[in-house]
């Protein structure tokens, strides 16, 4: 296999003080034949000065003055190497509390992440604590490497007390993927080869691992986002816009929008250095030409024309404070996102997040090292995606414009946006309704208190969102069934079924979903107000669309429910068949393909269906209703 056609991981290692993050590292370049004679022979020199019975191949990695002083590392260090197979760079990350930053820097470009565990300690805070940080930064993949398993004598029960004891605890963990690998790095044991010490592990060495853990479906291949950086002007003849693609892909002919201004065109042509492509990937820098003259600048953003991201001035994200003086919210700062540079905000703190426990702690400042969720405003608006899809348009830095320092660098969550918020701005209409001319609202004929009385429990709307595919309308039918099995009135109002009578002459539009969920929010009213237990199911995208369904509904009956659940999940699943119908454009305006899903932010519950089984997600709603005096499962 050529060196051209190699895939290439990025990986970060972080541990607890002394857990060998740099011995295995170091037996990682030495056994794949990545560092020099003369280094080797030096390290083993230096090795037998101090006494040591092994060569310590924590030596090979020549870091700061002050950690080879201390005996800990203090700063993010990038190595790299490669095999046969794959290239690699890792990210030799700080375990020390109050260097998080430094491990959010080194972990923020990371496909992979490996935990080290000192087998002899088993799971300390700290483990806890790296695998938070990896969640929060919405790494796929991690490896808990048990190390130093020789000084257990290579013990099969104290490496499955500790996969049992972090296996519990990441369950909490946004992680998709996470293997455990017992290892001596000192001794080479299942580091590049199986060791014969440990008969009882039946899989693969961590180098295996490496060369072999897919990522290629981690990168985002569906939205196309490209971040213009330059005009390329040579000479009258041509006129094209430089960058690189964040992610999706591009190829002549496609049809683009430009963003802010909104005016689309189609791609004449991908320029490249070699020549012009037929084709370009997430990753790949190129020029960009297109049929039309458009005014094109820098901080502009060229997508696919019926796949737009979100543009706002105001969102929420989490971020890591880096800089050594506190947070001051009325300062401004300079926010960096993709190519566009604007003035931002810090406008609201909602809470800090202890990295050692989750737990959520309220907060008027932030300092050094400290992360937290925020509402950030910025002068004028930023074209992003969440950035658990899409990395490359969710992250930003901000930036103090007095000194030029880093002082922050976020995730983004989605676009900051409360009931009371759209209300005020006109954008839903709140409890107020239209209505026909001429006509009088007479009031209910008999009062749902009533209603309620005799049904012997409360009137409530159960409001299921998500994508197609994630498993609402099962959630649904089995709550119902419940529901009813315990004495209650339910009506389940099902998106297919209400598109074949009630909305059937409406499309997928975004006016046409908005006025679908409109309809769907006054028929739930209706039957709320006859006392019943009312369950929605309907993908509504749009949170601005919920929240005008929840404004009709008494405060505190209205339940929303995210059943959650990974896209490309959802695809595989495709019950029906429609993002097959979907991918190859046989449906417009299709969520998660061609159209925005905006994610629940204070979902009343999150129903994660690829975790979870439909049995224990009924469950739980039906421990919500119990719990809110909706039901009385004692009786």
């Amino acid at each position: 296999m050529g060196s051209r056609e190699k895939t290439l991981l990025r990986f970060s290692t972080t541990g607890s003080v002394d857990d060998g993050k740099s011995t295995l590292i170091g037996r990682l370049l030495y056994e794949t034949r990545s560092v020099y004679e003369d280094q080797y022979a030096a390290v083993e020199r230096t090795s037998k000065k101090r006494g040591y019975e092994e060569t310590d191949l924590a030596l090979l990695l020549d870091g700061l003055s002050a950690e080879r002083e201390q005996g800990i590392t203090i700063d993010v260090a990038y190595r790299y190497f490669e095999t046969p197979n794959r290239k690699f760079i890792i990210a030799d990350t700080p375990g020390h509390e109050q260097y998080t930053r430094n491990t959010v820097t080194g972990a923020s470009t990371s496909q992979l992440a490996i935990i080290l565990i000192d087998a002899r300690k088993g799971v300390l805070t700290q483990s806890k604590r790296h695998g938070i940080i990896i969640s929060l930064l919405q790494i796929p993949h991690l490896v808990v490497a048990v190390n130093k398993m020789d000084l257990v004598a290579y013990s099969r029960d104290v490496y499955e007390d500790i996969v049992s004891s972090y296996g519990r605890f990441s369950e909490k963990l946004d992680i998709s993927d996470i293997i455990f690998i017992p290892v001596s790095a000192l001794k080479g044991d299942n580091v590049v080869t199986k060791s014969d010490k440990m008969p009882w592990y039946e899989g693969s060495s961590l180098l295996h691992y490496l060369e072999t853990v897919h990522v290629s479906a981690d990168r985002n291949l569906l939205d196309f986002r490209f971040p213009v950086q330059c005009v390329i002007r040579p000479n009258l003849d041509f006129r094209g816009f430089a960058g690189t693609i964040t992610s999706g892909t591009v190829i002549p002919g496609q049809e683009i929008a430009v963003l802010p201004s909104g005016r689309s065109s189609k791609v004449k042509s991908i320029a490249t250095y070699d020549g012009e492509l037929y084709e370009a990937f997430a990753s790949q820098p190129v020029v960009l030409t297109l049929q039309d003259e458009i005014d094109i600048s820098r901080g502009d953003m060229i997508v696919r024309k019926d796949n737009l991201p979100q543009v706002s001035n105001v969102f929420e994200a989490i971020i890591c404070w880096m800089d050594e003086r506190r947070l001051v919210k009325s300062n401004s700062f300079i926010l960096k996102h993709t190519t566009r540079n604007v003035r931002a905000y810090i406008t609201k703190i909602f809470y800090k997040i202890d990295v050692n426990t989750l737990h959520r702690e309220p907060a008027d400042t932030l300092t050094l090292n400290e992360i937290a969720r925020v509402s950030i405003k910025t002068s004028s608006a930023i074209f992003f995606d969440s950035y658990k899809i899409n990395r490359g348009t969710g992250s930003f830095i901000l930036i103090d414009p007095l000194t030029n320092n880093t002082v922050a660098a976020g995730m983004i969550r989605g676009t900051a946006r409360k009931v009371e918020d759209l209300v005020e701005a006109g954008k839903i209409e709140g409890i107020k309704q239209k209505k026909s001319p001429h006509t009088i609202w007479t009031g209910w004929n008999i009062p749902r208190e009533a209603r309620e009385a005799r049904n012997g429990h409360k009137a409530a709307v159960i409001w299921l969102t998500g994508y197609s595919g994630s498993g609402k309308s099962t959630i649904a039918r089995s709550l119902e069934k419940r529901l009813f099995e315990s004495g209650c009135q339910t009506m389940l109002l099902d998106g297919d079924n209400i598109r074949h009578g009630l909305c059937g002459d409406l499309g997928f539009s975004q006016k046409d979903r908005t006025e679908n969920i409109r309809r769907v929010g006054e028929a739930a009213r209706l039957f709320f107000e006859s006392g019943k237990i009312v369950i929605c199911t309907f993908i509504s995208p749009f949170e601005k669309d919920r929240m005008t369904a929840r404004s009709l509904i008494r405060k505190g009956r209205f339940f929303e429910v995210f059943v959650k659940c990974d896209l490309e999940v959802c695809k595989r699943r495709d019950p029906n068949g429609l993002y097959k119908k979907a991918l190859k454009g046989e449906i417009n305006d299709f969520t998660g393909i061609s159209s925005p899903y905006e994610e629940p932010k204070d979902a009343e519950m999150v129903a994660e269906t690829d975790l979870k089984t439909v049995e224990d997600i009924v469950a739980h709603i039906m421990g919500i209703l119990e719990e809110k005096n909706i039901i009385n499962l004692r009786d």
